[in-house]
């Protein structure tokens, strides 16, 4: 009775197959790329950069995240937080510094010695030895499978009325952030004019950000959310592509996020968010979209993002970078990641660790200035401040908030945790996408793509800057789940 079907079955694989094993070979000269020809080429470019200490620790960084990034890039599992953080490593901690170490040019100045630099580098070094560590023993330990008295399993699943109950939420806050700034048309306009639309609304005051901050993020994140949702049931359920009121949905969210959602009037690394996100939602078994992310976002990063600020100012306050080589913009724009660390080392050094108060200012992101009078500022925006620079919007990374406010041991130990929760959160996706998984509304299926996105954020910091948006998501997330049991959806 099967052999009618025993011809069409190797054709309905074939394809997949051919994907990957073709992004596995376009990937292999990628990857020798990123561990030899890349950092050679940086080392052979003119420059007035001294080859001391730092100039080799950052080269063996370079070459370490270089090799993490090719193991995850040709890995047969794909590993999205893991990827994810390799590829940040690679680029913002290992290519653009080393870059900066070669010409002797940063985005922002180092204002201590040059033994700060040498201790920042080797103390990215050695929290990326922890996040290893920490996958490492997250590996070992097995996945239990939860099962309820039946025998069902149980998974965190979003409940139908609740998610139409997003949707709706997602539509009446979007929409309350268009009417407040004035209409879409300022959304197409630059981030310069929605600043100034913020300011206008009343939303924001001088001493406090929160409630630009509330707007912002429940502005966006529920849309993105309900349309990763639905995007997730177009995918994975022909019912759903065939029911005309989930495709209406699902277009309607698709004109409400190119509105609040497009890469005009947001900032890089949050459309980076929302696109990474999309994609690993709408292939969630794609070997090929997962390796072309990882691979052609290292490109990307490095030839296009440096220019990605066009629409950050209007045409008078907008300066293009004149440069004679593509390392150049490394140099002086953007990626100011290890110097603000070395920077951060030296103010550490001369006014002491901060003992969790810097953590704790993110985590309570949502108490305003007025109750809580001695609320800490971001660390960029602090360690800016000591600095004397006037443009304080300065990245603080994750190793430079863990070490502020506990030293070695907590940038060791924070890392390894990290580490440890990217590991088990990957092969719980793994799980999840699998064709036995909790099915088309798996929350663990979002919330995975999601995290990846957001980690370009998280890793950059300062977290308090992070801390809203990723609190909106949460309650979103809260929201819709269920862990009812039950018969899995077909």
């Amino acid at each position: 009775m099967t052999s009618v079907h025993e011809g069409a079955a190797p054709s309905a694989t074939a394809r997949p197959l051919s994907w990957a094993m073709l992004s596995r070979a376009l990937a292999v000269p990628i990857v020798l790329g990123l561990v030899c020809f890349l950092p050679a080429l940086i080392a052979a470019q003119p420059g007035t950069g001294v080859r001391d200490t730092a100039y080799w620790l950052q080269l063996v960084l370079t070459c370490y995240a270089g090799a993490r990034l090719a193991t995850m890039i040709l890995s047969t599992r794909r590993r999205l937080l893991q990827g994810v953080f390799w590829m940040f490593v690679y680029i913002a901690m290992g290519v653009a510094p080393f870059a900066q170490v070669v010409i002797g040019q940063t985005p922002t100045p180092a204002v201590g010695p040059r033994a700060d630099l040498v201790t920042a580098v080797a103390l990215v070094l050695v929290g990326c030895a922890a996040f290893d560590l920490g996958a490492l023993l997250a590996s070992r330990r097995p996945l239990r499978r939860r099962r309820t008295a039946r025998g069902e399993r149980h998974g965190a699943t979003a409940h139908p009325v609740r998610l139409r109950l997003l949707v709706l939420v997602a539509f009446a806050a979007s929409g309350y952030y268009v009417l407040k700034l004035g209409g879409p048309a300022v959304f197409f306009s630059s981030r310069q004019e929605i600043s100034a639309s913020v300011a206008e609304s009343g939303v924001a005051s001088g001493e406090s950000n929160v409630g630009s901050a509330f707007l912002k993020g429940f502005g966006t994140v529920p849309a993105l959310l309900a349309l990763l949702f639905y995007t997730r049931r177009l995918v994975t359920s022909r019912g759903a592509r065939r029911s005309p009121s989930t495709v209406l949905v699902w277009c309607g969210l698709a004109a409400v996020n190119l509105i609040v959602n497009n890469p005009v009037s947001n900032a890089r690394y949050w459309f980076l968010t929302v696109l990474v996100s999309l994609l690993f939602t709408a292939f969630p078994r794609s070997a090929a979209m997962y390796r072309s992310v990882l691979a052609l976002g290292v490109i990307g990063a490095l030839v296009l993002f440096p220019y990605a600020d066009r629409f950050r100012y209007d045409d008078e306050g907008y300066r293009p970078v004149q440069s004679s080589s593509v390392f150049e913009p490394l140099a002086t724009k953007d990626y100011d990641q290890t110097v603000m660390f070395a920077n951060t080392v030296t103010w550490v050094g001369t006014r002491g660790h901060t003992y969790g108060r810097q953590l704790a200012g993110s985590a309570f992101f949502f108490v305003p200035r007025a109750a809580w009078s001695g609320k800490p500022e971001d660390t960029g925006v602090r360690v800016g401040q000591w600095m004397g620079m006037n443009m304080t919007n300065l990245s603080a990374p994750l190793w430079t908030e863990l070490w502020v406010d506990f030293g070695v041991v907590g940038l060791v130990g924070g890392l390894a945790l990290t580490g440890y929760g990217a590991a088990r959160t990957d092969r719980r996706y793994a799980r999840a996408v699998s064709r036995d998984g909790p099915g088309p509304g798996s929350v663990l299926a979002i919330a995975a793509p999601l995290i990846a996105g957001y980690t370009f954020i998280l890793l950059r910091g300062p977290l308090l800057q992070a801390a809203g948006k990723l609190a909106i998501a949460a309650l979103c997330l809260a929201l819709v789940t269920s862990f009812r049991s039950g018969r899995r959806p077909r």
